[in-house]
């Protein structure tokens, strides 16, 4: 019996799909596409994707960023504190040599004033730059890489450095102050930590 016509033949909209959470790009993606950035002059992406790594937030939060949250007069900060749209809570972030170094070299280049969008939106509907924008920059940088866009996404950008973090201490804790998450148990959902992980954590807590 043919299968060839109707919704028999039709294969499920998520076959060879990851469905769920992003994957955390991985430290040699990260320096070979900050190469790649520097050295093709593309400084307004060289800064979004430093401080999307470094920040760990939202792109929500990320594109509405103003230029007074990261820099203070003529001095960029090493440290930032933002209030998220999603939660409500404030999250503190750190902002390293690198990134303060592409910064500072976008908002020169872009003649931005402290009151300013970090990223200004290039449409006239948009004061700064939306998060479909942000996703298809993503998007864009993903291909560059070589990834397959299905693993990858805007998540993939606040969940790296926490990843990374958390496999270097373990340290849950802190990860969730990082990424502004009032319970413990969404960080480990977030960080889609395995099993082994979490009994070796518990074994090696004494009460």
């Amino acid at each position: 019996m043919s299968m060839s016509n109707g919704n028999a033949s039709r294969e499920p909209w998520n076959k060879g799909k990851i469905v769920g959470q992003k994957a955390p790009f991985k430290l040699k993606d990260i320096w070979a596409l900050r190469v790649r950035l520097q050295m093709q002059g593309r400084v307004r992406e060289l800064a979004l994707f430093n401080l999307g790594i470094d920040s760990k937030l939202r792109g929500c939060d990320l594109v509405a960023l103003r230029v007074r949250d990261v820099c203070h007069g003529d001095q960029m900060a090493s440290r930032a504190i933002v209030m998220q749209h999603k939660t409500q809570r404030p999250v503190q972030f750190e902002i390293t040599a690198s990134t303060r170094d592409a910064l500072q070299t976008w908002i020169k280049q872009a003649g931005l004033r402290s009151e300013d969008f970090l990223f200004p939106g290039r449409l006239h509907e948009s004061p700064h730059l939306g998060t479909r924008q942000y996703a298809r920059i993503v998007g864009h940088w993903v291909k560059e890489l070589g990834l397959d866009p299905a693993d990858y996404g805007t998540h993939s950008m606040r969940r790296t450095k926490a990843t990374l973090i958390y496999r270097r201490t373990k340290n849950l804790r802190a990860v969730q102050l990082l990424l502004g998450h009032s319970k413990l148990e969404s960080t480990v959902r977030y960080l889609g930590i395995e099993v082994d992980d979490a009994l070796e954590i518990s074994e090696q807590t004494e009460i």
